[in-house]
């Protein structure tokens, strides 16, 4: 089965304006338009819904309602409970947020491990807890091909370790990290995982609980949705942790690390992200399928499009001499992001190709 493209599009209304017809966006990691139902979701929230949310009258009961939702349908699709899903104003933020709470809990003398595949905002946050006496190890990619190799990972592990954090795929080179194996090797050696998804999700939602990890995040602003972060925290180590938010939040997993509070309408505008999920899956024949399978279903049909536009390119930049591909060129094994390295200047090339 193929994706229908003319349908996915139609779900966007930015492609129906004039100035943008006919168009293709290669910059999700800016950010990516939102579908009409986080659209909808987001005016009606402002103009019908745009008050304190749970008190005991029809609009609040209905905005609280909402966010609830917003919660709920994105657990289920990630494969996770309820309230082990968090929302925060960006991954950098809260990636800060809980590493705040990794200083307050962790020993001087314990270990975290990064990467320098991971984007800055999960690398600097953890960097930083060296100036609490936390030591620092880098895992480092291969520095011709930018992989990132699991073995290395094991010579790095000890019993001092608490946390591992690396990237789902790499938002430079694109190569797909094997989560599930990484998080078994942390997981054997007694650390807990923190993946960063922000440039996977926006190819289609995981199973986060199949793969795996203690944390996951990703922006719901790369994902079609509006500017939040989403932030997956597991319940043994949410719980473990120490509370971020008001003291009287700590009861409520899903509150304890979002110490600003939830931007109302952008949580409640975040449901439109399973609509759009829902009505693809529909469109396609899984409307049947649990919320996990309609999840895995888009997820695949997302995949299988890019992969089949993404080799031929690939396979054109192997062929040639001039240029040197960095990653796989197994256009499965990688995210629709190309690095390549060249004689000439970058920004030379980026002009003449403009």
């Amino acid at each position: 089965m193929r994706l229908d493209m003319d349908f996915v599009r139609g779900q966007f209304p930015a492609f129906a304006q004039p100035a943008l017809a006919g168009q293709a966006f290669f910059e999700n990691a800016g950010g990516s338009y939102p579908c009409a139902q986080v659209v909808h979701r987001l005016t009606r929230f402002y103009t019908e819904r745009k008050v304190q949310p749970y008190a005991p009258y029809e609009a609040s009961r209905l905005a609280g309602a909402e966010m609830d939702e917003a919660r709920a349908r994105l657990a289920a699709i990630l494969g996770v409970d309820t309230d082990e899903v968090s929302f925060g104003p960006s991954t950098t933020q809260n990636t800060y947020v809980l590493a705040q709470a990794f200083r307050q809990w962790m020993k001087p003398g314990e270990a975290i491990v990064v990467t320098n595949q991971d984007h800055e905002a999960n690398s600097g946050p953890w960097r930083r807890l060296a100036e609490a006496g936390i030591e620092v190890r880098e895992w480092r990619i291969d520095p011709e091909t930018g992989h990132l190799n699991p073995e290395r990972l094991e010579d790095l592990l000890d019993d001092s370790v608490r946390l591992v954090c690396f990237p789902h795929c790499s938002n430079v080179v694109g190569e797909i990290n094997p989560v599930t194996e990484i998080t078994a090797i942390a997981h054997a050696a007694g650390a807990f995982v923190c993946v960063d998804g922000v440039s996977y999700a926006p190819h289609g939602l995981p199973n986060v609980g199949d793969l795996g990890p203690d944390i996951y995040l990703f922006s719901a602003y790369k994902t079609y949705g509006p500017h939040q972060g989403v932030m997956v925290i597991r319940r043994t180590l949410g719980q473990m942790l120490p509370n971020q938010g008001h003291h009287f939040n700590g009861g409520t997993l899903y509150k304890r690390f979002t110490p600003a509070g939830p931007d109302h309408a952008q949580v409640a505008a975040s449901a439109g992200m399973a609509d759009y999920i829902d009505a693809l899956a529909a469109h396609h024949g899984g409307g049947d399928l649990d919320a996990a399978g309609r999840g895995a279903l888009a997820h695949d049909l997302m995949r299988a499009h890019e992969v089949a536009l993404l080799q031929p390119l690939l396979d054109a930049v192997k062929a040639r001499n001039a240029v040197r591909l960095i990653g796989p060129s197994d256009a499965a094994r990688r995210a629709p992001t190309v690095a390549l390295a060249v004689a000439r200047p970058g920004v030379e090339v980026a002009a003449d190709l403009a």
